[in-house]
């Protein structure tokens, strides 16, 4: 998904959809019940993305953020949970704010986050399994 995004600067629907179903449905058969934590991260994770990419757009006239970027993060919510979130943020921004300033990037320049946003995820998901992180 990170290589597709970094090579077209899109994460299409039948990457990220199928992730968050899977998110879902483990939390569903881990707590034998509805995954309420997960839905719930699932919904403020697209919907957080979703708002900060419609106001970028009020606001300049131009997309700032995908529905890609949205969904992807969605799936985190749903693998992770709403809390582990802004940890994934974190996880996510920095490196890509310290790559941009690395390699002088000049403001207005497209990245294609969803690389990053793998990354943070993942770290973050890993770092659960582990016992250490949220």
């Amino acid at each position: 998904m990170a290589w597709h995004d970094r090579r077209t600067r899109r994460l299409p629907d039948r990457l990220t959809l199928p992730l968050a179903a899977a998110g879902l449905a483990l939390a569903a058969a881990r707590t034998g019940g509805v995954p309420v934590a997960e839905l719930a991260g699932l919904a403020i994770g697209f919907g957080t993305f979703w708002l900060f990419g419609a106001l970028f757009y009020r606001l300049r006239g131009v997309d700032g953020l995908g529905l890609g970027d949205a969904k992807l993060f969605g799936a985190a919510g749903a693998w992770l949970g709403a809390e582990a979130l802004p940890v994934v943020l974190i996880a996510a921004t920095a490196p890509a704010l310290l790559w941009a300033v690395a390699r002088d990037v000049e403001r207005g320049t497209a990245l294609a986050f969803g690389p990053w946003l793998a990354g943070g995820f993942l770290l973050v998901w890993i770092g659960r399994l582990a016992g250490g992180i949220i």
